[in-house]
């Protein structure tokens, strides 16, 4: 098994068991604090979430690129002046940022949000800043050796730690008001990162082949040329994230004064917000593990493939991505289309947000296949392009919003179809960008195939679900939907070619019964 294959491998796994342990996690709050108080906190965390891209300048990328081709090089000396002028950068910005969101919380929360009970989210989320600016290091590090073991076991960790302190947190604060309850989810956040840097710096000192801290500020004084070689990926995937950032701190804001141009009210603002992206959304972006987990394996397996000049090499890795991206996509697509309302019901007792699943799932493949087509870009030093696709998302997605929200008749609905369009419209013009680059064929049956399956199971498995299993508990009912539905789906993968018993023999576990 490849680096590359083995290295997705991992990710994915983990990243399966952490989105579902974020589930619980989700769930849990969801319960204790209701749309409104998950509303707060999801208002809070895009503020979060642009600091950090501040903060971390884009170096991650950065760093997994450099690191892979240093490795390639067999340049040590290389990979420790990428790791100080590194953590160098990212701790210096961090104690900038972590004070200045502190300072500016009583003026987000009073003037930019029509909600001030979001500075207490705000104020209680800080602390990561410096924490993530850090692991976020030692992760680039070890994702450019290839290594995903350890990064892979962090998310995990993470995740257990927040579920163990989450309830307890957020009940504790529960009584002095729902903000106070949502800061309390948010500062359980920040001891579950700290378990997680905890852990990979204690991997970090155990497989590193060389001494950091000797001649750490000589490194980072000498560190110019290696700073330059950073900053030409960084800034370029900075811009993109940054505007990616950007567009989800706005987001909030202009729904909310769309919302309120719309008529309704803030309270009730900030439950439909809290329904949309703290209930619907999550939902449709848990499939998103498989092209997160394939798309940061892709930056160091492209790099080094393309830096050896093996460009065939970057043709099979990059058409086996986006097929593994379009038939994983399809089947997470039917499976949310056909079962939003009984999922809904059984994850959070509530059907609210089941209508934004419905409208949108169909067009979120656009959103599965983005990942890996970023990540090509990158690895190819196309990042400028990436970012300014980005923009043209971001402001469509924005003034969209703006338009669709504001009025009576779409109102929150508005927000959906203009999240939709935004991702639809940068995973086309990322796709575009790169058949300019890179020859390579465009399979259209392929695309007509999947189109034909997915209405082929839609029919089926809803009608196997509403006549089948009607007997059943509504749990047992809805995991027999599912394992049909999924069974279904795969049958006909392989039935039109779109699955092979060669792709079969990949997988792990599974390969010991294909002959």
């Amino acid at each position: 098994m490849s680096k590359f294959f083995k290295g997705t491998m991992i990710l994915m796994l983990a990243a399966f068991i952490t989105r579902i342990l974020g589930f619980i996690n989700r769930i849990v709050v969801t319960k204790l604090i209701g749309e409104e108080g998950v509303g707060l906190y999801m208002m809070a965390f895009p503020t979060l979430v642009l600091v950090i891209t501040i903060t971390q300048l884009g170096l991650p990328v950065a760093i997994s690129k450099s690191v892979a081709e240093a490795e390639a090089q067999k340049n040590t000396k290389k990979i420790k002046k990428i790791l100080a002028v590194s953590l160098g950068v990212t701790t210096g910005l961090s104690l900038i940022f972590t004070p200045a969101l502190i300072l500016l919380a009583p003026f987000l929360s009073d003037v930019l949000f029509t909600d001030n009970r979001i500075y207490y989210p705000l104020v209680a989320i800080a602390p990561v800043i410096p924490i993530i600016a850090v692991s976020s290091v030692i992760r680039g590090y070890f994702q450019g050796r290839q290594n995903m073991k350890p990064a892979a076991i962090s998310q995990v960790i993470e995740q257990v730690v927040r579920i163990i302190l989450i309830a307890a947190m957020t009940k504790a604060f529960l009584p002095y008001g729902i903000e106070y309850a949502a800061a309390g989810a948010m500062a359980a956040s920040v001891f579950g990162e700290l378990a997680s840097l905890v852990y990979m710096f204690t991997m970090f000192k155990m497989k590193k082949k060389f001494p950091v801290r000797r001649n750490f500020f000589n490194s980072l004084a000498k560190g110019k040329e290696t700073l330059t070689e950073l900053l030409t990926v960084a800034i370029p995937t900075t811009g993109s994230r940054l505007i990616g950032s950007l567009s989800w701190f706005f987001e909030p804001i202009i729904v909310s004064y769309s919302l309120y141009l719309a008529g309704v009210t803030t309270i009730a603002a900030t439950k439909q917000y809290g329904s949309l992206t703290g209930y619907a959304l999550p939902l449709l972006f848990l499939p998103s593990f498989i092209t997160v987990s394939l798309s940061t394996s892709l930056v160091p397996a492209i790099s080094e493939a393309y830096s050896q000049k093996r460009l065939s090499v970057v043709g099979i890795r990059l058409q086996e991505a986006l097929r593994f991206s379009l038939v994983t996509g399809g089947l997470a697509v039917v499976l949310l289309f056909i079962f939003a309302y009984p999922l809904m019901e059984t994850i959070y007792g509530s059907t609210k947000a089941a209508p934004f699943i419905k409208l949108m799932a169909p067009f979120f493949l656009f959103y599965y296949y983005q990942g890996p087509l970023q990540a090509v870009l990158q690895a190819l030093n196309l990042a400028r392009a990436a970012m300014i696709n980005s923009l043209i998302g971001a402001a469509a997605k924005l003034g969209l919003i703006f338009i669709l929200a504001s009025q009576p008749a779409f109102g929150i609905y508005g927000a959906a179809i203009s999240i939709v369009v935004g991702f639809m419209l940068v995973t086309l013009l990322h796709f575009a960008t790169m058949l300019k680059v890179i020859p390579m064929s465009f399979y259209v049956k392929d695309y007509i195939k999947l189109a034909f399956i997915g209405v082929l199971v839609v029919i089926g498995g809803t009608w196997s679900y509403e006549h089948l299993f009607t007997g059943n508990a509504t749990g047992v009912r809805l995991l027999l939907g599912l394992s049909s539905v999924s069974l279904l789906y795969c049958f006909l993968l392989y039935l039109f070619g779109l699955i092979t018993k060669q792709d079969l023999k990949r997988i792990p576990f599974v390969n010991r019964y294909i002959h």
